[in-house]
């Protein structure tokens, strides 16, 4: 993949995947703008591309203002001259289950994640729309959004809200040639090592370079950082511009696409449905085979987890 010429934007790319993806940017030849909230973890981003032979400059920011949002769009312009890439994936982490979730817990998931991805793809698409030639707006999904999960009230309906952005913006930026797709990972970082079934594996990797099990590259999709950044680098290409409105998952050694919610089981009644009618039809017709919700449990080997 080639990416001379083009400029990137990546937010929550001091550490974990949101570096890996700046750095595979970078070596596919884009020009990126580092983002983070720790001003030494940007600088430092900075310094490894650039010490790999790529360009970088860093614009530290807390993600979720339109203030933070125009400022990074504004770095890319000035240092590069324009921008064709956005990449969503700076987020937060507060699970708390429902009774315990407080309004802070809440709002600081959704400004970082749902609102911060709205105000980022916004400012990106003025840019792409004012300069012409179209654009790559890559954001941030989750398992959680797609499934939901214990504890993250919060984080989903972020996630599954950034999912409902994409297929929105894929009709809204057609004309424009802006392609917009969610990648939904799964991946040794921070956030993943609060599983218990994943945790000493992360830690395993990171302390010592242990090779991540095949039940978890392949069974469960489960990799490095570094096995998501390629998906990135690909729909932030020439070779993607079919592709949008998709939620792509990718970790270890799986590659996947989610499906849309849609309806699964129809049931008519004429004249339409009385309640009795609906508890009657329900265990025999529409509610026969229900749809299952939450993240399955990791299937991990015992003699693996050692």
């Amino acid at each position: 993949m080639d990416l001379s010429g083009k400029v990137a934007v990546v937010t929550g790319s001091g550490r974990g995947l949101g570096l890996a993806y700046a750095k595979a940017l970078a070596t596919a030849g884009a020009a990126v703008v580092v983002n983070d909230v720790d001003p030494d973890a940007a600088a430092t981003a900075v310094k490894e591309i650039e010490t790999a032979g790529g360009r970088a400059v860093a614009e530290v920011a807390a993600v979720g203002t339109t203030e933070a949002a125009e400022a990074l769009v504004a770095r890319a312009v000035e240092a590069f001259g324009r921008l064709d890439v956005m990449v969503t994936n700076a987020g937060v982490l507060r699970d708390r289950v429902l009774w315990k979730m407080t309004d802070e817990d809440f709002d600081t998931v959704v400004q970082v994640h749902l609102r911060g991805t709205f105000t980022c793809v916004r400012a990106a698409v003025e840019r792409m729309r004012e300069q012409g030639g179209g654009g790559r707006i890559i954001v941030a999904g989750s398992p959680a959004g797609q499934r939901g999960n214990f504890g993250q009230t919060n984080y989903a309906a972020a996630k599954a809200g950034i999912a409902a952005m994409v297929r929105t913006w894929a009709m809204e930026l057609a004309k424009a040639g802006i392609t917009a797709n969610a990648v939904i990972p799964l991946a040794a970082t921070a956030m993943t090592r609060t599983i218990p079934a994943f945790a000493p594996h992360v830690d395993a990797l990171e302390q010592h370079g242990t090779p991540l099990p095949d039940d978890l590259r392949k069974g469960e999709g489960f990799g490095t950082a570094e096995d998501v950044a390629p998906l990135v680098t690909f729909l932030a290409s020439e070779a993607s511009a079919g592709i949008t409105g998709q939620c792509i998952g990718i970790g270890g050694d799986k590659l996947a696409l989610w499906s849309h919610p849609q309806e699964v089981s129809v049931a008519y009644a004429d004249g339409g449905w009385s309640a009795d009618a609906i508890a009657a039809a329900w265990p025999v017709s529409v509610g026969r085979v229900p749809e299952t919700y939450g993240i399955p449990a990791p299937r991990i080997r015992q003699e693996s987890a050692r």
